[in-house]
């Protein structure tokens, strides 16, 4: 991790925290002062300054930076960043240039790290089964954090520093190390790898993660046992999907580790349709300006999660400048290099955090290695001694600084520094199983099983680093219940804690477990959850982080001009459209006989319409239909009953009884314009209508003629009656009628009417109606109709001052007119009058016009006939016709 330990580098505030790393330094006696340091002072000049003397005592560790080593048969370097600064000074071009040395405070769990890989080797030294009889050496290093550091360990670990002249012909040397363990951050380890790539040298790293690092091509001797951050990213990326988060801030080291991490999880993020209000970068050799800017940024956004892929110093830094000013509170979100760094478990404003470390593990022994610390093994080694004094190092009190001696007394079993600490075993594996990763490829190369299930182990064999190398490529075993294997890349299966911040007990923040990701498993089985989780202000609520809230149902997403996917306005659905999921970025057509409810959610099948019985409009025409048909067979009756009177007589009865049954088939035909359309009832209310109607102006027409030839039968000398008698009068009604159902015949011949589904006057619903098939059958049984209404108004015009006893023709006049009229109105009325009203207005016109025929031709007559009996005479007739005459 690139700046893992950069981020781990824990800077100078922290000497505040844990004392003075100083303590017993600055004293003249001491079991536990570093005789490196002491040979140092005694070796520099007067000629140096006193700003050289002072900065040369807060030096820590040996010239070569080395802080222990062990000879063996083979020898395995390990390379720590066990100091978080490299000590650097201005030359004076005057004096040979200082040797590069580590300075500030001692990065504790970093120093477990190297004790970590050490316990490897004497347990593997101690071991019957793996490189029985051979001695693993092993050299330790401290880097600093630092590239310079790296690339002049890297060239000790290579062929050492100790001067060498050769004058033969060639100059060959073999490496000091057959593999190296580190390092720990992503940048020093890309600076060691240029330096012992070339001389195929494997390099098995425990902390640095960069995915650049698994690019075979420019790292082709790199392993390492922590998985590449390719797979965190992905991992983090499922792991906000899941909490429904699409609006969030980043912040990353401006390092290898940040910033390639960053750019996998961006990319990820991206792929889950994740929006990032900010990315900002920062390092902790950044100004102080740079820090504070970006906590600003964090302070103002809107975005409530704030993923961090940052390394642990880089992160206590900007979570200090946080704490330094109230901000809103804010869902973290961490990458494996500080969320299960113990140093940053201080900072409250994290309370809830959540992110992927690695597994948590248990190695036997380990604890007990640790605290092995005799004050004879801490005096020998500056390492130790540094350590020691800053575990247990001076305080300060008033003006001045009052400095304890270190006098070997201090019980390390009460101590508390991440040194101690192996609770969270998670990096401190990854060390373990790296140096069992190179043993087991040594025992590849050196050792041989006999047939008597005995291991035998050439120790004096040469083995050429690049033997280890292609050894490694293949290593498989299992150690502690851990697998340890590399893929093509040098990477290992990726598999990951869900760590969460919680308080515990005891009041104090710990890390609990609370779900796991493996990437080795198909992906919709490689993220669950375990344990419940606590976020931020101790709530079990899942925080929200969007930037526009979800879109329900019904509407669908715009998005707002000029800013991210995720940033959106909710639109309803136009009509017509539905959206049955949230977030909807489309609205969907309901198909033809559909509609969609009342919240644009779904769709629904359009409701049917038509006239029915069952309605208030139908129940209306219906009753005046039945009603103008009852009115018409009582007439009937009544005429019937009184066929013998004059009135009757007088006004053609056989006529007047075929007209009366006429009207009854009118007003019964507009029933069949009620009810839902069918094939044989669009048929049937059309000719029914036509043929009934013309049967009706026929009998009326006949009527008129009656009238015209009998006055014309009047005057001296006519015989006009002999040629239009009953049998005539019957013959043209017939012809008329017959002529309507010719047409009528025709029309449902070649283009009849049929029922059809009005999916367009209403778009919300469905109009059941009928097609007239043939328009031109249609307009020409009207026609016919109207032709004939016409042609009867006007021969009744023509009647309509003839003497009283034929005055019906006045009547039919004005029924005529009436009837006229009403058809008129029809035609612009059928044809705006919407869905079910049309067929309403029709009926309408067929009720109106035919009751205007029955009040003005029989209900005079029927009030003469009921209540009127004495004009009911022939002399009451014959009365008026001689004063008409007279007149």
């Amino acid at each position: 991790m690139s700046s893992k330990e950069a981020l781990s580098l824990k800077n100078t505030r922290d000497a505040e925290d844990e004392g003075d790393p100083k303590c017993c330094m600055a004293q003249d006696t001491g079991p536990f002062r570093g005789p490196a340091n002491e040979s140092k002072r005694t070796q520099k000049t007067q000629s140096q300054g006193k700003e050289q003397q002072e900065a040369q005592l807060r030096v820590v560790g040996p010239d070569d930076g080395r802080s222990s080593e062990a000879d063996g048969d083979f020898v395995i370097g390990g390379v720590f960043s066990m100091h978080y600064y490299m000590h650097t000074v201005d030359h004076s071009y005057t004096s040979l240039p200082e040797p590069l040395q580590c300075t500030g405070r001692m990065d504790s769990r970093e120093l477990r790290f190297s004790r970590a890989m050490v316990f490897a080797v004497e347990e593997i030294n101690n071991s019957s089964d793996l490189l029985p009889g051979v001695k693993l050496g092993y050299q330790v290093h401290d880097s600093c954090n630092s590239a310079p550091m790296a690339v002049k360990v890297a060239f000790q670990l290579v062929n050492s520093l100790d001067p060498m002249f050769d004058t033969g012909e060639q100059c060959t040397g073999s490496a000091t190390v057959t593999a190296i363990v580190g390092e720990s951050g992503s940048t020093p380890t890309i600076s060691m790898l240029r330096i012992t790539s070339p001389f195929g040298i494997p390099q098995v790293s425990h902390y640095a993660s960069c995915a650049c690092l698994s690019d075979k091509k420019q790292y082709p001797t790199f392993f390492r046992t922590i998985p590449s951050d390719q797979f965190q990213a992905a991992a983090l990326a499922h792991l906000i999907r899941h909490f429904g988060w699409t609006w969030i801030g980043a912040v990353r080291s401006d390092s290898d580790y940040g910033n390639n991490g960053m750019a996998a999880f961006l990319q990820a993020a991206q792929e889950e349709g994740i929006c990032v209000e900010y990315s900002e970068a920062f390092s902790f050799i950044n100004p102080v300006s740079r820090v504070q800017r970006v906590a600003d940024v964090i302070r103002r956004s809107t975005a409530r999660v704030v993923v961090a892929f940052v390394a642990s110093g880089d992160m206590r830094i900007l979570l200090e400048e946080m704490d330094r000013l109230p901000s809103p509170p804010r869902q973290w979100i961490g990458s494996e290099s500080w969320v299960t760094d113990p140093d940053t478990l201080r900072f409250g404003l994290c309370a809830g955090a959540i992110g992927f470390g690695i597994q948590r593990s248990v190695i036997p022994g380990l604890r007990d290695f640790l605290l092995d610390l005799s004050p004879q093994k801490v005096s020998n080694s500056p390492m130790f001694t540094e350590f020691w004094e800053g575990a247990f190092g001076g305080t300060s009190t008033g003006v001045g600084v009052e400095e304890k001696v270190c006098d070997g007394s201090e019980d390390i079993q009460q101590l508390q520094t991440p040194y101690t600490d192996t609770s969270q075993l998670r990096v401190t594996n990854m060390v373990y199983k790296a140096v069992y990763a190179i043993a087991h490829a040594i025992h590849s190369i050196v050792c041989e099983e006999r047939e008597n299930s005995t291991v035998n182990c050439e120790k004096n064999l040469n083995v050429k680093p690049t033997q280890v190398l292609e050894r490694l490529r293949r290593v498989n075993f299992s150690r502690n219940g851990y697998q340890v294997s590399f893929d093509a890349n040098g990477d290992p299966v990726a598999t990951y804690e869900l760590v969460n911040w919680q308080i515990g007990e005891s009041g104090k923040m710990e890390f609990v477990t609370v779900g796991r990701y493996d990437a080795s498993l198909p992906p919709d089985q490689r993220f669950y959850i375990e344990r419940e989780i606590t976020w931020l202000k101790n709530s079990t609520q899942v925080p929200v982080s969007v930037c526009s809230e979800s879109c329900p149902p019904g509407t669908r997403k715009a998005i707002q001009k000029g800013k991210p996917v995720c940033c959106y306005d909710c639109i309803q659905c136009a009509e017509g459209e539905i959206s049955n999921n949230t977030n909807s970025s489309d609205c969907l057509i309901c198909p033809e006989e559909y509609w969609p409810n009342a919240e644009r959610d779904r769709c629904i099948l359009k409701p049917v319409e038509f006239l029915s019985f069952h309605e208030v409009l139908g129940i209306i025409l219906t009753a005046c239909s039945v009603g103008g048909a009852c009115l018409a067979i009582t007439t009937a009756t009544v005429f019937y009953h009184h066929r013998a009177s004059a009135i009757v007589r007088a006004n053609n009865s056989e006529l007047s009884f075929l007209l009366l049954f006429s009207l009854a088939l009118c007003f019964l035909c507009s029933l069949t314009f009620i009810g839902r359309p069918s094939e044989w009832s669009c048929m049937l209310r059309h000719t029914a209508f036509g043929i009934t109607f013309v049967l009706c102006i026929s009998c009326v027409l006949g009527k008129t003629l009656v009238v015209l030839m009998a006055f014309r039968a009047t005057l001296p000398g006519s015989n006009a009656m002999k040629w239009f008698g009953p049998p005539q009068q019957r013959l043209t009604v017939v012809s008329f009628t017959f002529v309507q159902a010719l047409i009528c015949t025709l029309w449902l011949v070649l283009s009849p009417p049929f029922p059809i589904k009005n999916l367009t006057t209403y778009k919300e619903k469905i109009i059941l109606e009928c097609d007239v098939g043939s328009a031109i059958g249609f307009w020409a049984v009207l026609g016919y109709i109207g032709l004939l209404a016409l042609l009867c108004f006007v021969l009744a015009f023509l009647a309509r001052k003839l003497p009283d006893n034929f005055n019906e023709a006045k009547f039919i006049t004005f029924s005529m007119l009436i009837f006229c009229a009403v058809w008129i109105t029809f035609i612009p009325a059928y044809v705006s009058s919407p869905g079910k009203f049309t067929v309403a207005v029709e009926i309408f016109a067929i009720i109106t016009s035919s009751f205007g025929l029955f009040f003005l031709l029989f209900v005079p007559k029927c009030f003469i006939i009921l209540f009127r009996p004495e004009k009911n005479t022939k002399k009451h007739l014959m009365e008026k016709t001689s004063n008409d005459i007279r007149y």
